[in-house]
């Protein structure tokens, strides 16, 4: 299992996953434990200029391939802001177990969380599109 500490994220990840969570604690859209979890990511997450983020990290708005390693199953998801959410589109909120979990990792960690199945484990196998690397840094 990774540690989490060793996530990083961009700055503007940064500020604008802080600004959901106020607007969301303001609107009663998130409880206190997706509030608790967030806020301890970001408490000890690395946190870059956009600019110097390796391309091999899962940031907002990627695009992500992963197997989950307890059933092999492959699944892509993108990683979105908690208005662009839509799981038929497979896009998934920041605000979920599944994207907080992924979110500040890289290509070929194992994460292992806790999700509405149970124990989950998954391992990171690509990054299909990451804005930071395709130099769109304002997404």
């Amino acid at each position: 299992m990774n540690e989490r500490s060793n996530i990083i994220l961009s700055s503007l990840d940064f500020k604008r996953i802080n600004k959901c969570i106020a607007e969301a604690k303001q609107n009663r859209t998130i409880n206190d434990f997706e509030i608790q979890r967030l806020t301890y990511e970001l408490s000890v997450a690395e946190i870059r200029e956009p600019r110097l983020i390796p391309d091999d990290i899962v940031t907002m708005n990627s695009v992500v391939s992963f197997t989950f390693l307890n059933y092999p199953k492959q699944a892509h998801v993108k990683i979105v802001y908690p208005h662009e959410a839509n799981l038929k589109e497979w896009k998934i909120s920041i605000f979920s177990q599944m994207a907080n979990a992924l979110l500040g990792h890289k290509v070929g960690d194992v994460i292992e969380w806790i999700g509405p199945a149970g124990e989950m484990s998954m391992r990171i196998d690509k990054i299909a599109y990451q804005p930071e690397a395709a130099g769109h840094f304002d997404l």
